[in-house]
Parts: structure tokens; sequence; C-alpha cells
């Protein structure tokens, strides 16, 4: 090790308090800190400090935002940029190896922002963890690395090739993982992956978006509406992005319609069509689809129109899916069939899902 840099171990486990309280005091007087993670090591500082962000950069080699590091998903609350898409981000890779670049800033931390975007990550490290706990001030981190551009995974790697420009190291051993975090940028019209790193865009899309149908009973008036007005709610929240099916999986979401008794191939009612164009929505092209369980089992959510429609889809499924299955209100109430009935039915009809899916698309976006 470096004689020049003081040296305190910090394993992957539960880290002696003096060892937490010496790396704690090093980043509180705006020293640059190496510090492990599950991934690489990272070179650290306050957060809050500009002096202490340029000697970062200066360490580093890198003009690069650096990434907040957060002991839990705890330190986001009350952060505006935070959705369903985060939250369920979050709830499946923290801690662990991503890294979210949000809108925003945190309310607490308006500096860490650059550009109106923050990069936070909760690391999969115990030691660090509770270096993060302890710390009253921000911290940020960027990659420790090589001159050739490799990480730190040691150390010793990090006092040979950073040494001179770092005051206290936390030695954690090697690093578990070895290997890079992934980036995401992900927030109004945008889903990012910035660097990849262990998690694939594919695994990140299919946690951040979600895959909903909708089923009624002959698949030509309500559930098909249920679909385009869904389908506009989710593109207006993901930042005013084109409602279209190959534009919504750009960011993860799958959006269908079925019906219980359809016959494949039935075009929508004219009235439903009439009902959606009056809301600039082109419901012409639609073909109903039979609800089908092995098509249904692709879904995450899945919304009955009615009760008894919600009955068949649980009777079909098997029984390990039934917890995706509910009532499209979630006041439970019906959507009542408009089928035979005027164009002032179907418009009714079409209010009454709008306002259950007011309550339904927070959960989503």
């Amino acid at each position: 090790m470096h004689s020049a840099i003081e040296t305190v171990t910090l394993p992957d486990a539960a880290p002696s308090p003096a060892s937490v309280r010496a790396l704690v005091q090093a980043l509180e007087h705006g020293h640059v800190v190496g510090l492990p993670r599950e991934t690489v090591y990272g070179l650290a500082v306050r957060g809050d400090r500009p002096e202490a962000r340029a000697r970062l950069a200066e360490a580093a080699g890198s003009e690069a935002l650096p990434t907040w590091q957060v002991a839990s998903a705890a330190a986001l609350a009350g952060w505006d940029a935070l959705g369903a898409r985060v939250e369920r981000l979050v709830a499946r890779y923290w801690p662990g190896p991503l890294a979210l670049l949000l809108p925003g800033a945190p309310p607490a931390h308006p500096e860490l922002a650059r550009d109106g975007w923050t990069s936070v990550r909760a690391p999969a490290h115990a030691g660090l963890a509770a270096v993060l706990a302890a710390a009253p001030f921000p911290v940020v981190a960027l990659d420790a690395r090589r001159p050739d551009g490799r990480p730190c995974l040691l150390a010793s790697d990090v006092a040979e090739h950073v040494g001179a420009r770092v005051h206290t190291v936390g030695d954690g051993g090697p690093c578990r993982l070895g290997e890079a975090s992934t980036g995401l940028a992900i927030g109004p019209g945008r889903f990012e992956v910035l660097h990849t790193g262990l998690l694939d865009r594919h695994d990140l899309l299919q946690t951040a978006g979600r895959r909903i149908a909708f089923v009624c009973t002959g698949n030509t008036c309500r559930s098909p509406m249920a679909r385009v007005l869904a389908r506009a709610l989710v593109a207006e929240r993901l930042g005013g992005v084109e409602a279209s099916d190959a534009r919504l999986a750009e960011f993860g979401f799958e959006i269908g319609s079925f019906g219980v008794a359809a016959g494949p191939g039935a075009r929508a009612s004219q009235h439903a069509v009439t009902a959606m164009r009056r809301r600039g929505i082109d419901l012409s092209s639609h073909r109903s689809t039979q609800a089908v369980p092995e098509e249904l089992a692709r879904f995450d959510e899945i919304l009955g129109l009615t009760r008894s429609h919600v009955a068949a889809i649980t009777a079909a499924l098997p029984p390990r899916l039934a917890a995706r299955v509910a009532l499209l209100d979630p006041q439970g109430r019906d959507v009542a069939d408009p089928v035979g009935g005027s164009l002032e039915d179907y418009l009714a009809c079409a209010e009454a899902i709008t306002a259950a899916l007011d309550e339904r698309v927070r959960s989503w976006v």
C-alpha cells in the first residue's frame, strides 16, 4: 500500500465504528477517499463542496457528473423525479450495480445536479453503506481507474494508480463483482443506457415498463377503448411521446385488449370508433382477439371491465397468476356494456373507463 495513504479496513459486512468514523472524517475535511463497492472501487468526496468535487475530477481524471452514493432508497424521499418506473427499478436492483440519471435534483441537495440531471446509486456493500449512513453530507463518487482505463478492483490498485491524489482508502478486499455498474438515464421522453455493465437494456425495460391487458366480452368496444385511452395516458406521462405501440415499447410498455367471448378479427363497433375519434384517437384499425390463457400470461396486469370478466379470467389462468388479475375500476364498479346503445352510451362508457384509468396510470408510469 502507498505509504502516504491512510488505509482503513472496511469489509463487506459490519465494519467497526472506528473505521466508519475515520472515513467519514476524511470525507468531512474535503479529502478524496477511495471506497470499496461490489462493482469497482470508487473515488469519493463530500458532494456539497465545490472544491471537493473539483479535487475528485482531478483525481479521477474525468469531468463526468459524479454519482451520489446513497445508503438506501430512503434517501430519495420527496424527490419529484421518482415515479412508478423508477420505484420498480429501485425495488429490484438496489442496493446493486445500477446508477440512475434522474431529472432534477434531490430536494435537500440541489448542488448534486448538472444540466438538470442527477446521478444516484445505492451500492451493495455493507461497509460502504455504513459510511454513507453515518455521513451528515452527501457523498459523490467516480470510478477509480488505472491509466489504461481498466477499473481498480483492489485497494492496492487505488494506491498504486491514483495514490498521490487520494488521502484515505477503505480496504474492502477484492471487489465482489469486478465490473462497473450500468448507467441508465430515465425521465420524460428518455430511457437511455449510458454505459453498459452487469445489467442489460432488455432486463431494465422489462422492469421499468409494464405490460397491461384489458379484457371485456367481445373485444369490440369496452376493452379496445380502454386500450387506446390507456396508451394515450401512458404516452402523456412518459413525456408526451407518440402514443403508438412501437414508441411505447421503447419504454417497456405493451398495452393489449382481448375478449372472453371474442370472435377473431371483428372490427370495433362504429360508435366506439366515433367516441374515440372525438378524443383524437383512431380506433378504426382494431381487430378483436380472443382472451386465451397463454396470451394473457405474458402480461403484468390483466384488467377486466366487469367482475364477471375478472372471474372468467381468474378461472382460466393458473392459480399462480391470479394476483395479476383485477377489476379496471379501483373503486369496484363495473363498466357497463354499451353494445346496442346510442353514441351517448358509448361516450359515457369512455368517461367511466377514463376515470378508472386516471387512478391506475400513476402505478404504471
